[in-house]
């Protein structure tokens, strides 16, 4: 995918986020989430991926005002960090909260300019507002190519499940189904796949290591 692929879609995106953090400020609810223990229990999945590679330089597609920065930086992660974001006031906030140089940088944007060890996205999926299923499959599809291509080692990211209660379920949100993606990422890259989905959310989470690497 380039930036030019979904550009309705990434529009769309960038201004649901940068009104809700306007509203919220740099907090779980200015990224859409419920609150900081679920925040850090998802953030926590990601951690698999980088078990063997602490030092593993890593890219956050999607990163918001830059927490998932400040909790790797808790748990002891060394690595250089690049997040990317679509609106240009979360990448704003997160270069005010953090900082930024060479270990820590933050870019405008919804494909990475050059590769990383690894790469994650967390939450990206989840509000399709307006948009039809089918479309907005193909967009998660396609940023999920993005997201291999990006991360050298391997890569995650997550989505609401469709396993959840259907009475929960909202219709500007969108529900994955747990078992096709995870065939899916077996066919498209490789058995080194893990399914998630043991956490407690009404989501999944999937860890992708690519062969060889």
């Amino acid at each position: 995918m380039t930036e030019g692929t979904h550009p309705e879609i990434l529009q769309q995106v960038a201004v649901y986020y940068a009104s809700r953090l306007a509203q919220h400020g740099p907090t779980p609810q200015g990224v859409d989430w419920n609150g900081r223990s679920s925040h850090e229990l998802r953030h926590r999945q990601f951690l698999r991926l980088l078990d063997d590679a602490p030092n593993g330089s890593l890219i956050d597609l999607g990163c918001g005002f830059g927490d998932f920065w400040r909790f790797l930086r808790d748990a002891g992660y060394e690595g250089a960090f690049t997040g990317y974001d679509v609106a240009a006031s979360m990448i704003d906030k997160a270069r005010e909260l953090y900082g930024e140089n060479e270990r820590c940088r933050w870019r405008v944007g919804a494909e990475p300019a050059e590769p990383a060890d690894f790469a994650v996205a967390s939450g990206i999926f989840n509000v399709k507002g307006a948009v039809a299923a089918e479309r907005w499959a193909g967009y998660v599809s396609d940023t999920i190519d993005v997201l291999a291509r990006a991360g050298r080692r391997g890569f995650a990211f997550n989505m609401l499940s469709l396993s959840s209660d259907p009475e929960r379920r909202r219709a500007d949100l969108y529900y994955g189904d747990p078992v096709a993606i995870l065939r899916d990422c077996l066919a498209r890259f490789g058995r080194s796949v893990a399914l998630l989905q043991d956490y407690g959310l009404y989501e999944f989470t999937v860890i992708v290591r690519h062969p060889g690497v």
